[in-house]
């Protein structure tokens, strides 16, 4: 038996003579546009530094605006209006007082200044001074509140601060306090605790006066004097008052003075000399 090759049709031809056989799966790749190969430009840097050339450019232009504009803007002082509750102080001595300041021009007006010149015043407490376009200045003023004297050159106001007006011959009938120097808030804080105790007994207070060695004296427009020692002032305040209301009250206008120095009592110097009841002698001790 023999054997025989026949050429059967669709069979693999052999390859042409002269070009590889490729080996392996090919395909074909899109080459990227050249914007996408490119690296990114760093647009927030940009921004960083962009921001605030342009910020500096708008402020120099506002800048030179300004300088240009302010000669037609910046116009003299045409009034100055004083405002407040003014009984110790007139509105004439007050624009007597900021004239010099009213020839500078609205920009130019040294607020400051005025302020500072304002609040020298004596009887001024506090000012306060602004502008108002186009060419006014408001002041506005708050005078000082006069509670009490202090000593024989000055006056307290209701925060214990001195000041020296120099009329004081005009309030003489205020109380007159007394103490060393750098006290007055003390003095004041302990004359309002007082006066306000002394009030329901028909009291008021004329003269307080904290000494040397630090012990207190007050005394009465009804004339009697308090000797109140060092501490615990509320504490014989309150003592006081019960006894007077039962013991003493009687003999006001014969009460010289009251020492109140004692930790359980209190001692009663007569104008006259008084034989003191039993229920007097039992409400003192």
């Amino acid at each position: 038996m023999g054997a025989a090759l026949r050429h059967q049709p669709g069979s693999a031809r052999a390859p042409a003579r002269g070009k590889p056989v490729p080996r392996g799966a090919s395909r074909l790749v899109a080459k990227e546009p050249i914007s996408v190969r490119l690296p990114k430009p760093n647009l927030g840097l940009v921004k960083r530094v962009t921001w605030p050339l342009m910020l500096l450019v708008l402020g120099l232009g506002a800048y030179e605006l300004a300088q240009r504009l302010l000669p037609y803007a910046d116009r003299p002082i045409a009034r100055i209006s004083v405002e407040g509750d003014l009984s110790y102080i007139s509105q004439q001595a007050v624009q007597q007082r900021i004239a010099p300041f009213v020839t500078a021009s609205f920009f130019s007006v040294d607020l400051l200044g005025m302020r500072h010149e304002l609040e020298q015043m004596p009887w001024i407490a506090s000012a306060e001074v602004r502008r108002v376009w186009p060419d006014q200045v408001l002041v506005r003023l708050e005078e000082q509140l006069p509670v009490a004297r202090w000593g024989e050159e000055s006056l307290l106001n209701n925060q214990g601060q001195a000041f020296a007006p120099r009329e004081l011959a005009h309030y003489e009938n205020l109380p007159q306090l007394f103490g060393p120097k750098r006290a007055q808030q003390r003095v004041m804080q302990q004359y309002q605790v007082l006066s306000q105790m002394l009030r329901p007994l028909g009291f008021s207070v004329a003269r307080l006066e904290l000494r040397a060695r630090g012990s207190w004296f007050l005394s009465t427009g009804e004339g009697i004097e308090l000797l109140l020692g060092r501490d615990h002032l509320v504490e014989k305040m309150r003592r006081f008052s019960a006894i007077y209301d039962k013991a003493l009250k009687a003999q006001q206008a014969n009460i010289a003075r009251i020492d109140l120095r004692y930790a359980n009592g209190l001692a009663v110097a007569w104008r006259e000399p008084v034989a003191p009841t039993a229920a007097q002698a039992a409400a003192v001790q």
